[in-house]
């Protein structure tokens, strides 16, 4: 039980760092994917009948011009990225990181500022793929991830947390 207790404790090497951070990376980003496609199909329409989420839970969705749908790409994932965002937060302090570098309040904003900059360069480069390429959501979505992804762990690693 000592084992697994260092193991999930911040203080773990950066090998086992980069796993965790990769781990709960993935689990916020679950919850961004949930949430952006709940909002896309229902509350903000921006899904297509050929995106893999509608075609694989068998939904329906209404034809959408490429303008309107680019927007509400846009809008739905900047909802889902406010929640994920905490999610990721909340396991980065627990798992990944050691907190004190900066006081609290300072610590989130400069988290929700680094991953708010690196989610809206993947939202942009989203919606332009969208526009410019006619590219379905789901995969243009994929923009943002990889690109929050490139910049998080190393902004969160050597500028926000404690060494």
């Amino acid at each position: 039980m000592s084992d697994l207790k260092a193991l999930l404790s911040p203080d773990a090497g950066p090998v086992i760092q980069f796993i965790k951070y990769g781990i709960c990376g993935g689990i916020a980003t679950a919850v961004n994917i949930v949430i952006f496609h709940l909002l896309g199909w229902r509350l903000i329409p921006c899904l297509e009948p050929a995106d893999p989420f509608v075609k694989y839970l068998r939904l329906t969705v209404d034809p959408l011009d490429q303008k309107r749908r680019a927007r509400n790409s846009i809008l739905s994932n900047t909802l889902a990225f406010l929640v994920s965002n905490f999610v990721a937060y909340l396991l980065n302090i627990y798992f990944v990181f050691t907190t004190g570098r900066h006081s609290w309040i300072v610590e989130i904003a400069y988290f929700y500022a680094v991953s708010g900059v690196s989610m809206a360069l993947g939202t942009v480069l989203m919606g332009w793929l969208i526009r410019r390429y006619g590219l379905l959501t789901s995969i243009a979505f994929g923009s943002n991830i990889v690109t929050a992804m490139l910049i998080n762990f190393v902004v969160r690693k050597f500028f926000i947390f404690a060494k």
